[in-house]
């Protein structure tokens, strides 16, 4: 029955029902199919117990911290700032791109966030500059996966959420994957800017860059609030997704005043209908669950690999082939749900280490929001640049070497990722 319930899973969500639904519609087939009806009740108490957390509060504070960030003059004030240190480079709007998004990260940490909000300034920037469509929409595509790997993460939060590990020290964890990542994509971006000759932007004087800064001052606070309240303990990471949201709320509404109350309620409403998505999918995955656990199905799977791959890294890539797959063709977030408390137990039965895991784990997934057919990454930036969806494949497919690259040595140097948490303690 449970494999009649992972089949049944798969076959709604090719036919486009909702994660969250799908997951419960499934469960129901489970328990009426192998006679457990009666379980149904305690079933949907666990269910209800999944989305009692508290690290969970992080989540909708962090999406309302990327929308109003997004309508209220920030993103256009970091990406002015990113333009005068690295746009008069070779290809240089391919940079400034990538650091925008890398700023953006320490505030939003989230992929669809950053390819929605700053996606479509980025895009007009570099058609204005002479870039084509498919070279513009593929790095504005690949760049905003850095997001969740620098904090604040909301699917590191997540992460730790379904594997009960330290949101500090994952966050700690993050920071060089990240900057690994930004610095892979701009050497790619450059090797394809001098082959197609790309245009070069004017070099900015001091005088520019100062304006540019004094502008993005305000916006470059944030993230040095929010990662400096975390790790100096003066605040949990759930705390500090409230005091990002009111800092935004108010910089955008007194300080830059492009905020208004009719802009302020649909940024709200569009909030909380991402957060209601994301709270119904844990709802669903939290009794899928508890169907994994009664079915034994990590220790099933942990004595498969087990029995084949005794060596960790070989476990490692069979994972990372496994998670790109799937990947291709399910969303990132129910993936990372379902997917974590089934794998975890054989990884740490191998010796690897849980964040370190983590982070490939979430690496994998962001690769997958970029690869079609299900690429939502994709779809987004198509949407938000009006870019044809094949031109939009075609341009990023370039990008997908370096961020393999970068997985590969995630996944065979640990130490990239453990060295900071381990040196912080």
């Amino acid at each position: 029955m449970l494999s009649a319930t992972f089949v049944c899973w798969f076959i709604l969500l090719f036919m486009g029902v909702p994660v969250g639904y799908s997951l419960i519609a499934s469960a129901l087939v489970y328990f009426v199919g192998s006679g457990q009806v009666p379980l149904i009740g305690f079933a949907v108490e666990q269910m209800l117990e999944g989305t009692n957390n508290f690290i969970l509060l992080a989540v909708p504070f962090f999406v309302l911290t990327g929308n109003l960030m997004n309508g209220g003059g920030i993103t256009e004030r970091i990406f002015s700032f990113a333009k005068t240190l690295v746009g008069h480079k070779k290809g240089g709007m391919a940079h400034v791109n990538i650091m925008a998004s890398l700023i953006f990260s320490g505030m939003s940490g989230s992929a669809l966030a950053d390819a929605g909000g700053l996606g479509q300034l980025e895009i007009k920037s570099m058609r204005d500059e002479g870039y084509d469509d498919a070279f513009s929409g593929g790095i504005t595509a690949a760049s905003c996966i850095i997001g969740p790997l620098v904090p604040p993460s909301t699917s590191l939060i997540i992460y730790a959420l379904v594997s009960d590990q330290s949101v500090h020290r994952l966050f700690i964890a993050g920071f060089v994957p990240g900057l690994l990542t930004a610095l892979a994509l701009m050497i790619m971006s450059s090797i394809l800017s001098h082959r197609r000759n790309y245009p070069v932007g004017p070099r900015a004087s001091l005088a520019e860059k100062a304006r540019a800064f004094r502008r993005a001052s305000l916006a470059l606070m944030t993230p040095v609030i929010i990662l400096s309240g975390i790790f100096s303990g003066v605040f949990t990471p759930t705390e500090a997704a409230v005091i990002a949201a009111s800092y935004s709320l108010l910089i955008g509404t007194f300080v830059y005043k492009e905020l208004n109350l009719k802009k302020f309620f649909d940024i709200v409403l569009d909030s909380v209908k991402t957060t209601g998505t994301i709270y119904l999918m844990i709802l669903g995955v939290s009794i899928f669950q508890w169907i994994i656990a009664r079915e034994r199905m990590p220790i099933r799977l942990a004595e498969a690999f087990l029995v084949y791959i005794d060596n960790p890294l070989a476990l490692l890539m069979a994972i990372n082939v496994i998670l790109l797959l799937l990947g291709a063709i399910i969303d990132a977030l129910p993936l990372l749900i379902v997917l974590v408390p089934v794998l975890l137990p054989t990884i740490i039965q191998a010796g690897v280490d849980p964040v370190h895991f983590g982070i490939i784990v979430v690496f994998n997934l962001m690769i997958g929001i970029l690869t079609p057919p299900m690429g939502t990454a994709l779809f987004v930036v198509s949407r938000v640049g009006n870019i044809p969806y094949k031109t939009l494949v075609r341009g990023t497919v370039p990008f997908l070497i370096p961020l393999f690259v970068t997985l590969l040595l995630l996944t065979f140097f640990p130490q990239i990722v453990l060295f900071l948490p381990n040196l912080l303690g």
